[in-house]
Parts: C-alpha cells; structure tokens; sequence
C-alpha cells in the first residue's frame, strides 16, 4: 500500500486575507480558486510540491448546518482551537523573521520544545495555528 498526504483543509473567514497571507505571506503556489454561491475554496501549496496542498475553504457550510452550530465554530476557529497545519524549513530563523517581517501574527518566537523539535508559530488571518519546525 502506498499512501501520501494530498489535500488538507483549513478553514478560512476572509478569502482575500487568506490567500494575501498564504500566496505573498508564505510564498505558496496558487492552484485552484473556485467560487460558488458567495463562497470560495482556494488551493494553495509550496513551490516545488506539487501532490501536496492546503484547501482554504469557507467554514459551516453543508447539510445540517444552523446558524448557533455556524457561530460557535466560527467563534472556536476564530481562538485558533479549531484547525492548524505544522510546516517545516530548513532555516528556521530566517524564515521566522521573513514572516515576522510580512506581518504575519507571531504567536510563539522559534524556540526548542523539551520533546527535541524547534518551532515557532503563527496565526493566519482567520485564526489557525502555523507552527514551522526546524529541519535538515
């Protein structure tokens, strides 16, 4: 059996600042923007991966939906309890102060977690935790 991370899916409140943050922020690819009905899915990845990608999609739609579930998800995505992605760099102060430097939402400065990783952190537009580690 062979099995590969293709899409994950990150909900997001603002497309526009969604995509401003993950296209010039983190320097990911635009691969998809589809609208429908008011709401928009954009697929994003990193250069040079192109099986691997991040589905940025409106939250609390479908079946069975109300507006009190619609309002507490939104209220737990906007606490970035709700969803969150880890990526990893090669150099992770660098790329730390890049994003720092774009504004980004700095929620944790690089540091070195007692289970061996060294990350740092940050907040998209709509709430969900980026934790970057450090790698090679």
């Amino acid at each position: 059996m062979s099995i590969t991370i293709h899409s994950s899916f990150l909900p997001h409140i603002d497309p526009e600042a969604s995509l401003a943050f993950y296209r010039d922020v983190l320097g990911f690819e635009v691969r998809n923007d589809v609208g429908y009905e008011g709401m928009r899915w954009i697929t994003v990845g990193p250069a040079g991966q192109p099986d691997t990608a991040i589905v940025l999609h409106p939250p609390g739609v479908g079946p069975g939906m109300t507006d009190d579930d619609r309002n507490a998800l939104l209220e737990i995505i906007a606490k970035g309890s709700y969803f969150g992605v880890n990526l990893a760099s090669t150099d992770l102060d660098a790329t730390f102060a890049a994003l720092e430097a774009a504004g980004a939402e700095v929620v944790q400065e690089p540091v070195d977690q007692p289970y061996g990783l060294r990350d740092c952190a940050f907040r998209d537009p709509a709430g969900n935790m980026i934790r970057i580690q450090q790698v090679g």
